[in-house]
């Protein structure tokens, strides 16, 4: 196909926490770039990835989950979900088969309302409900916002995923595209291997610790002889007593977050990983704005 004949443009994905949005689009694009668990805001900085196909190419704007934000860390991740929108093509705003929209669902279908973008909701986890169930659901967000189109899906299944992008790419306009074909995400490796790391500290401890925890990579080296790469990396908690749960008994949790993580980014890397991984103490870090720049929590940074 020329390329006068393709298809190109941004798309934000917006939906309140653990919605599934970084699953979803992990599906779309082929590949775990963005981290994912169960627990709420996971994710916290605004991912770029890039679906290259025939019809042209998607760009992806993961983003946090909007909520109210508690302290300044909330309120970066809330201001880096709502910037998103500014400058894209179109919205996939996800949300979970249930009726009964919170505030943070209306608070979002005002900014969509306001935005004037086109708009297609994704009904996500659609395999737990069943079809009359289904209608009151979109009957009820069909209220809010008028719908560019609405489609149910299961990310973690793969559910009409590749519907879902048949009806992205007929909002999109034609354009050249914006990445080559080899691009799967603008985020740096380093920063990549470190969120596998948050990821697996997430998975792996309790409810409280993973919220004010944070990841920063300190060394991140091929060898001489390109036989591995060596990381040394911290994970940052605010609280002494946290810093003993992250260690474990005889070092037995960090141990494993360790092996975990070094499995994630061999396979990011396709080379082997020595792994180092040290816990620090950072108090109350989550309403510092110069120690949440220090670990990658930047304002300045965020596009308009």
């Amino acid at each position: 196909m020329s390329e006068k004949n393709l298809k190109s443009g941004f798309v934000a994905l917006i939906g309140r926490p653990n919605v599934g949005k970084s699953t979803l689009m992990n599906r779309m694009i082929g590949q775990k770039i963005a981290i994912t668990s169960r627990k709420p805001q996971t994710t916290r900085n605004r991912i770029r990835t890039v679906y290259t196909g025939p019809e042209g190419q998607i760009v992806f704007l993961d983003t946090p989950g909007i909520h109210k934000a508690k302290n300044k860390l909330g309120e970066y991740m809330v201001t880096a979900a709502e910037s998103a929108v500014a400058n894209v093509d179109a919205v996939l705003w996800l949300v979970e088969p249930s009726p009964y929209l919170g505030e943070s669902d209306r608070h979002i279908a005002k900014m969509l309302e306001r935005s004037r973008l086109p708009v297609i909701l994704v009904v996500n986890k659609a395999d737990r409900i069943k079809k009359p169930e289904m209608q009151a659901v979109l009957d009820e967000f069909r209220k809010n916002v008028p719908f560019a189109r609405i489609l149910a899906v299961s990310a973690k299944q793969g559910t009409n995923v590749e519907e879902l992008k048949e009806e992205i790419f007929r909002l999109l306009p034609y354009g050249p595209m914006f990445y080559d074909e080899e691009t799967v995400t603008d985020q740096p490796v380093k920063q990549i291997a470190a969120e596998l790391i948050r990821e697996k500290a997430l998975r792996l401890l309790g409810e409280e610790i993973p919220h004010g925890i944070a990841v920063v990579i300190n060394k991140m080296h091929e060898r001489p002889d390109g036989s591995l790469t060596d990381i040394e990396a911290e994970i940052i908690c605010e609280k002494e007593s946290h810093k003993g749960i992250i260690i474990g008994k005889g070092g037995s949790m960090l141990k494993k977050i360790g092996t975990d993580a070094r499995k994630d980014i061999e396979n990011l890397i396709e080379q082997q990983v020595s792994l180092k991984l040290w816990v620090k103490v950072r108090s109350n870090w989550r309403d510092s704005e110069v120690q949440m720049k220090n670990f990658g929590y930047d304002k300045s940074r965020m596009e308009s």
